[in-house]
């Protein structure tokens, strides 16, 4: 395990972003929390080329549809987004390795499986 995956651990990356952040987007999409269809968790995968590699993972919730096309969008919503805040995010990465700001970029959604869908997050620190 690299260094970096020692920093972000489980508890780090809920501390950076929490699981309520999700009822909060779904509250200011849709007016009720409940109406959302996945949760979204923030999770490290990695470190390469001067970027920290992270998902955005979308879980399906109980009784919900996780579809495709509710999530292959979501790269360009979530980016301008505030309530999802990546340049906050970013941030917070950053400063847990050290640095004080960070540019970040995502990448199109990937569908593992019906209940998960990833969107790819890389982070440099600067």
């Amino acid at each position: 395990m690299s260094q970096y995956g020692e920093i972000f651990t489980d508890d780090l990356l809920l501390t950076i972003f929490p699981e309520e952040r999700a009822d909060a987007f779904f509250e200011a999409l849709f007016g009720d929390a409940q109406e959302g269809s996945y949760d979204i968790a923030l999770a490290y995968v990695g470190d390469g080329d001067s970027c920290l590699n992270f998902e955005m993972r979308l879980l399906q919730r109980p009784g919900k549809c996780l579809a495709c096309n509710l999530t292959y969008g979501l790269p360009e919503v979530f980016a301008r987004h505030p309530i999802i805040n990546v340049q906050g995010v970013a941030d917070a990465v950053a400063n847990a390795v050290g640095k004080k700001t960070a540019v970040w970029k995502f990448g199109a959604t990937r569908e593992l499986s019906r209940e998960l869908h990833v969107i790819p997050l890389n982070i440099r620190p600067e």
